[in-house]
């Protein structure tokens, strides 16, 4: 929940947002007492800055993706989000690690990504519906608090901040992990489909917005986009990392976000790379 929807339900129904907040301080006790919550504690701590000096490519998965060439990322550190497995249906690509965090998704698909082989980081709330593996992590959404500012969180074994978009989870996840540099690419942050942020609808059609028809496909329920407290959030990252004396460049092929620097993508790989 971010802070504009919350004090929009707030005026609209005041006692099921106050409800709705006492479930996320209750959810916070739980996760304190439970017992993934201290496995999850040393399973981040073994990763902190393990990837210092390194660079990763965070793969959003928008229409982008079918113009861009991933086979030349086999040897690259990699972030996936949610449903980027579709993709190694037809490519046989697989990230590194695959981030997914959205309720919905994870009800629908979880069971999904948790078969995945490589190292995932999901939602606390997906243990409801999946198993970890060995190597897999839980993170917790902080939810939106009224009285603490969102932020970009550098403990990400304690909690993070959604921002609206999974792809500011992987950023948080790859500054804990100790990336120097971080490149987005997919991340066209535009989509076809318009209608109230976080609204949550059905799919009447295949997905336009997704690099695969079938993402966000017929009968599949998903919420609407929220871009502006995306770029809010995605503005934190750039802060954060420059502040620290990295970065995060954006080499999304005719992407529309406007708040990193921008990077050919096939530089990356040439000799005379801007990096």
């Amino acid at each position: 929940m971010n802070e504009n929807s919350y004090l929009e339900r707030l005026k609209r129904d005041p006692i099921g947002a106050i409800r709705g907040f006492l479930d996320i301080c209750l959810d916070g006790i739980v996760f304190q007492l439970s017992p993934s919550r201290w496995k999850m504690v040393v399973g981040f701590r073994k990763l902190k800055g393990r990837y210092r000096g390194c660079r990763c490519f965070i793969i959003g998965n928008g229409p982008s993706l079918k113009k861009t060439d991933l086979t030349i990322l086999d040897k690259e550190y990699t972030f996936g989000l949610n449903r980027i497995y579709l993709l190694s249906e037809e490519t046989g690509f697989r990230p590194s690690f695959l981030v997914s965090v959205n309720r919905v998704l994870l009800e629908q698909f979880g069971k999904e990504i948790a078969a995945l082989p490589m190292p995932k980081f999901m939602s606390w709330q997906a243990r409801k519906w999946v198993d970890l593996q060995d190597g897999d992590l839980f993170v917790r959404d902080s939810g939106f608090h009224p009285l603490k500012p969102l932020g970009f969180s550098k403990w990400p074994w304690l909690k993070v901040w959604e921002g609206a978009t999974v792809t500011y989870v992987a950023m948080q996840l790859a500054y804990y992990l100790g990336f120097d540099e971080v490149i987005l690419i997919g991340v066209d942050h535009s989509f076809a489909t318009k209608g109230t942020p976080h609204k949550e609808i059905v799919s009447e059609s295949e997905d336009p917005n997704h690099f695969h028809p079938e993402y966000f496909g017929k009968g599949v329920r998903w919420q609407l986009p929220d871009l502006e407290t995306s770029e809010r959030a995605y503005s934190l990252a750039k802060a954060t990392f420059e502040k620290d004396g990295r970065r995060i460049i954006d080499a999304t092929i005719d992407g529309k976000l406007q708040v990193f620097d921008k990077i050919d993508y096939n530089s990356l790989f040439s000799k005379n790379a801007d990096a």
